[in-house]
């Protein structure tokens, strides 16, 4: 029961990790009439496979190290640890979705070109994603904490 995630696709992921935040809840259709139209906005724009660029995107968003409290004798400390490969997938996946829901937040733009914008970002790995920016962030404190 614990690892079944890690057997499902991505790309449900994605979609499951967009039905967020109260009023959206259990709103599958929904959720997946946005990835759609991103794909579709992705396939447009970079002319190359959007579930190539979503792949890269994950990989380039997921932190590779990052740090845990540890408390001993009273104080607490920071330790900078490894991140396991499935966490990496999960906290790309939530910081690629709240950067995309983030930028759409009283915007013109709808929350599927964000979502595709958040994407190719995150895939050629610029600093102007949210993700990427995230990421970075997390890997400079557990840097800081070793």
């Amino acid at each position: 029961k614990r690892f079944r995630k890690a057997r499902c696709p991505v790309v449900e992921r994605l979609v499951c990790a967009l039905m967020k935040h109260g009023r959206n809840n259990g709103k599958k259709l929904m959720a997946i009439r946005i990835v759609k139209h991103s794909f579709e906005i992705i396939h447009l724009l970079t002319r190359s496979n959007p579930v190539q660029v979503f792949v890269d995107a994950i990989q380039n968003s997921g932190p590779r190290e990052d740090s845990t409290r540890i408390g001993r004798a009273g104080t607490v400390r920071r330790q900078a640890v490894d991140v396991s490969p499935l966490r990496r997938v999960n906290q790309a996946l939530w910081l690629l979705t709240n950067g995309a829901r983030e930028s759409s937040f009283r915007n013109i733009k709808t929350v599927a070109e964000c979502l595709a914008d958040e994407l190719i970002n995150a895939s050629k790995a610029s600093s102007n994603s949210y993700a990427i920016k995230k990421k970075d962030e997390l890997e400079r404190v557990a840097k800081s904490n070793r």
